[in-house]
């Protein structure tokens, strides 16, 4: 596949802080990249050099071809942004703002058809300031759709949306993708990262620690299963991992997880254990490594801390 977006060694500093440190990745065409990783990464700092909104300290950045640096005019002209914030002109309506940013641009999609493909049918008359959550993340997107753009660039689109919210402005996403359209977007959510991304890169502290498809990272990083239960009185970590087939623990909020290489040696045991300690276990449940479980174990952390 063609490279719509390519950077090289990019930096950012902010006094002390190294809020994008010596990154390099590209974006193919027609696909779904995700830069994941917490709050202060660096993910929404990358994002606006890539867009020309903030320049660089070092490094470069070509977007359709084109140095971002030297034209970012250009740049700009072919790309759909949705911003973190977004702030609405609030007594204008749906259609209103809507109008008024196809009016920036020389050649832009129908409004009417892009009410339709964002799901704003039923409020294209309301005002802005009295949109729900939902509807709101829904017509920032819209508004990076009116030029036709070329690659769409979504940063935390779903972040406080309600779960059913969030699943609609996947399908948004995913129906962008299946016309053709690159996105490249950020996030903090790993089921969303799982979900829509065909390529990610992990972020944290402003370096990439890890890149790739999400299914090619967790198995280059687990061939575990983990196991999640609660205990009814503290439990002593140390004995945790001596269980069999236990690689690793995880204990927070109260909350046991142990990766393992065997799920019915390590319950077995863990029953025998909770058996001889007079220990309650509840909630006891199987599943599959995640991203995750990949980022806690390049950072020792979990990913919303």
């Amino acid at each position: 596949m063609a490279i719509v977006i390519s950077v090289r060694h990019l930096r950012k500093t902010y006094g002390k802080i190294k809020a994008v440190n010596n990154v390099s990745f590209d974006v193919e065409q027609g696909e779904i990249f995700g830069m994941l990783g917490p709050n202060g990464a660096g993910k929404t700092t990358t994002m606006e050099i890539v867009e020309g909104i903030r320049p660089a300290d070092a490094g470069s950045v070509t977007v359709l071809g084109v140095d971002v640096r030297r034209n970012s005019r250009k740049v700009k002209a072919s790309i759909g942004v949705q911003l973190q914030a977004t702030s609405l002109y609030p007594r204008l309506t749906v259609c209103e703002v809507l109008d008024l940013f196809a009016s920036f641009f020389p050649r832009h999609v129908p409004v009417a058809r892009v009410i339709k493909l964002a799901g704003l049918e039923d409020c294209h008359d309301n005002r802005c300031n009295k949109l729900s959550g939902g509807q709101q993340q829904r017509l920032s997107v819209a508004l990076a759709l009116v030029n036709n753009a070329r690659i769409l660039f979504l940063d935390e689109p779903t972040t406080g949306l309600d779960p059913q919210s969030r699943r609609n402005l996947w399908d948004l996403i995913e129906y962008v993708r299946r016309k053709g359209r690159t996105v490249f977007l950020t996030t903090h959510y790993m089921e969303e990262a799982e979900r829509l991304c065909d390529r990610v890169a992990i972020i944290d502290h402003g370096r990439i620690i890890a890149s790739g498809r999400p299914a090619g990272l967790i198995a280059e990083h687990f061939q575990e299963e983990a196991i999640e239960f609660v205990l009814d009185q503290p439990a002593d970590e140390g004995e945790l991992r001596q269980l069999a087939g236990v690689t690793n623990t995880l204990i927070e909020d109260g909350r046991v997880t142990i990766y393992t290489g065997s799920v019915p040696l390590t319950i077995s045991a863990l029953l025998d254990m909770a058996q001889r300690g007079g220990m309650e276990l509840s909630q006891l449940n199987v599943r599959r490594a995640t991203l995750e479980d990949v980022f806690l174990k390049l950072t020792g952390r979990r990913i919303r801390e």
